[in-house]
């Protein structure tokens, strides 16, 4: 087994040779080329091509394709526990690379976990080999749009964008907002509602829809300058009367509704990008009190009672939120039990609130210096900020569901 010469960003752990191997390559291309890369990004507001022709290069755009399709078929803790690494480096290709992975992760593992009848896996199947076949051969980059600024993307309605079935495909009409990578990839997998000619849309009916970037009728519109990950580069995604074809279905009709219920850790995999960026504050802290920030003076700050507290404290809150991720990416499994949703449900908000918990820390220990923009601490508290906005769990959804589901069972109702 590959022995690891330093502490990933979910801790420590007894990974598998191929975890402890991929693990390995991407702290390498972090710490080599994306963290140098990351204040771009982020003052310029521009998508991290460079990063992903990294990612392209090493077969990491094919992390979780299964090896039968020709990718290196990663399962969804070892992608977890990559996306994180990634995350402690350069938080907007972590995230965005997110995007692209669950294209593959819900037609790949996740879909084979979901019930279908012979038809619908045969199709599926069929179907799934031309999408992998374009991120393995082609290196093509996959989107995945949700938010549409309605209750959709958290699962409370159906999906505003709507697709009606016409020969050899669908129409899509429809909008999409905060769409990461819009202009950077090569199909966006659209979630949007099956239009069946009545008024009465149902979640029932989503659809799961490769629209490739070159369609008649797709759009990219608005401004964007947000607060944080300002390198995904999420602006609106129009669709007027898009036609796609059959093909280009990412799962059956029916399925992704199906998927959703069945496999709820595929809405966790927002975390790993914030576990990483609270990794990264972390780490810069203990490099500043050491004296040992490359380009600054070697000055330390070590010898403070009140800094070795704070870094004690930041420790403690880092090593719970390791734990609580690494046990619930590693029990992550189809129609989990009541027990293991609810320990999802925490560990999404634990890591999404304690990652600004613990960059707010680190500004507060670190002190004025930590406010210039040539070091990446106010960029770190800025993206860790973002984290908690990010549907389809945000912070107080995630809050709403666990009071919820823990006060009444499944049917009940006052």
């Amino acid at each position: 087994m590959p022995t690891l010469d330093f502490t990933p960003a979910v801790g420590d752990h007894a990974f598998t040779p191929q975890q402890s191997e991929l693990l390995a390559l991407a702290h390498a291309l972090g710490r080599d080329r994306f963290a140098a890369r990351a204040a771009q990004w982020d003052e310029e507001a521009s998508f991290p091509f460079a990063n992903y022709e990294d990612l392209r290069a090493a077969g990491l755009l094919g992390l979780c394709v299964p090896r039968s399709h020709g990718g290196l078929g990663a399962d969804y803790a070892t992608y977890t526990m990559v996306a994180a690494e990634i995350g402690r480096f350069c938080g907007a290709t972590a995230l965005t690379y997110n995007m692209h992975i669950c294209s593959t992760l819900w037609t790949g593992v996740l879909a084979d976990g979901i019930a279908m009848t012979e038809a619908q896996r045969a199709e599926h199947n069929r179907r799934r080999d031309l999408h992998f076949a374009r991120v393995v051969k082609d290196g093509a980059v996959y989107a995945q749009p949700f938010s549409e600024g309605s209750a959709a993307a958290a699962g409370r309605a159906p999906f505003g964008t709507t697709a009606r079935k016409v020969e050899g495909g669908w129409l899509v009409n429809g909008r999409k907002i905060f769409a990461s990578l819009s202009g950077a990839a090569d199909y966006y997998g659209i979630l949007c509602t099956e239009d069946k000619g009545d008024e009465k849309p149902d979640a029932r009916d989503t659809l799961y829809l490769a629209v490739p970037a070159t369609s008649e009728g797709l759009s990219i519109s608005g401004d964007w300058n947000p607060l944080g990950m300002r390198g995904t580069v999420s602006r609106n995604l129009g669709f007027k009367d898009v036609f796609v074809s059959d093909d280009e279905q990412l799962m059956p009709r029916g399925i992704y509704f199906k998927g959703a219920q069945t496999w709820p850790a595929m809405f966790f995999t927002l975390s790993p990008t914030y576990l990483g960026i609270a990794n990264a504050a972390y780490d810069f802290t203990v490099q500043y009190l050491r004296g040992e920030v490359p380009g600054e003076p070697p000055v330390k700050r070590r010898m403070y009672p009140t800094k070795q507290i704070a870094v004690a404290q930041m420790r403690i809150q880092l090593e719970q939120l390791k734990s609580l991720f690494l046990r619930v990416v590693l029990e992550a499994r189809p129609d989990p039990s009541k027990d293991e949703r609810m320990r999802l449900y925490a560990a999404h908000y634990s890591v999404m609130e304690g990652a600004n918990d613990i960059a707010r820390l680190a500004i507060r220990t670190c002190g004025g210096q930590s406010m210039m923009k040539h070091l990446p601490l106010e960029r770190l508290y800025r993206d860790s900020r973002c984290g908690a906005l990010m549907l389809p769990w945000t912070a107080e959804l995630v809050l709403d569901r666990m009071g919820r589901e823990t006060l009444y069972e499944q049917g009940e109702k006052d």
